[in-house]
C-alpha cells in the first residue's frame, strides 16, 4: 500500500467496509474473509503474482460449530423461590456515603441477589455460600469484559496465581483487574485495555493496607442491548 500510495480510505472504500475494520486487518486484530482476500489482491495488483508462485489466498478451512445449544433460559423474578438445583448469590456494590464528599465503600447490598445454577458453580470449582457478584464499570477490562457486565467471583479463592482476574477492594473502590505476583510482595495490577490503562505496581505495604481482597472472578456476563432500542 506504501509503495502504491494506497491509503486505508482508499482500501475501505475500494473493499466497501470502514476505515476501521482495514485497520484491523493490518493490525491482526480480525481477517477478512477470503472473498475479501481475493479482491484486495486483485485491487493492490498481486494476485498474478501470487498465482506465479503458486501461492495465494488460503484454502477454505471447514466450517466448524463453535456453540452449543444447553436449553431455553430460566426467567425468575424477585421473590420466586429457589429450585432444587439454584443458589441465591449476594450482590456487592460501591455505595457512596451520605454527604456528597465522593467516599465510597464496597458492601453487600440487601436484598439483592443473582441465581446460579448449582451445577454451574460446581463446574468452576466454587461454593454456593462462597460466590457473590457485582457490576463492572468503565472500560478498563473491554474486550473482554464489557462496561455494565455482571461478574461473579469465589470469596474462598484470594490467593494471587499470576493472571487470574480478581476483584477487590481498593479503599472503598471496587476493582476488576489481572493481578500478578512481584519480588518482595509487591503486585502488578493490569487491565485488558492495556493500552488506555497502563499497568500499575502496588507496593507490598500497599497492598497489605489498602486492599481487601473480594476473590477470584469465575463467571462474567453482559446483557447486550437492541440496536432498535437505543
Amino acid at each position: 500500500m506504501k509503495e502504491l500510495d494506497i491509503t486505508q480510505d482508499q482500501v475501505a472504500e475500494q473493499m466497501g467496509v470502514s476505515q476501521g475494520a482495514v485497520a484491523h486487518w493490518l493490525g491482526g486484530r480480525r481477517e477478512p474473509s477470503l472473498e475479501r482476500i481475493g479482491a484486495l489482491l486483485e485491487y493492490l495488483g498481486l494476485s498474478s503474482i501470487f498465482r506465479e508462485n503458486g501461492a495465494g489466498p488460503p484454502e477454505r478451512r471447514p466450517v466448524e460449530a463453535n456453540a452449543e445449544y444447553l436449553g431455553d433460559m430460566a426467567v425468575w423474578s424477585d421473590g420466586d423461590p429457589l429450585q432444587d438445583d439454584e443458589c441465591a448469590v449476594p450482590y456487592y456494590a460501591e455505595v457512596e456515603f451520605a454527604g456528597g464528599d465522593g467516599m465510597t465503600v464496597v458492601m453487600e447490598v440487601a436484598d439483592r441477589t443473582l441465581r446460579f445454577s448449582n451445577a454451574t458453580l460446581r463446574a468452576a470449582g466454587v461454593e454456593c455460600e462462597n460466590a457473590a457478584v457485582a457490576r463492572i464499570r468503565g472500560t478498563s477490562m473491554e474486550k473482554l469484559i464489557l462496561d455494565g457486565a455482571a461478574i461473579g467471583f469465589d470469596r474462598a479463592d484470594i490467593s494471587v496465581i499470576d493472571g487470574e482476574i480478581y476483584a477487590f477492594n481498593h479503599e472503598g473502590m471496587l476493582r476488576v483487574k489481572y493481578l500478578y505476583r512481584l519480588p518482595g510482595g509487591a503486585i502488578r495490577i493490569r487491565s485488558e485495555n492495556a493500552e488506555e490503562f497502563p499497568d500499575e505496581i502496588m507496593s507490598a505495604e500497599q497492598y497489605r493496607h489498602e486492599v481487601k481482597m473480594l476473590g477470584r472472578v469465575f463467571w462474567w456476563s453482559t446483557v447486550r442491548r437492541s440496536p432498535k432500542k437505543k
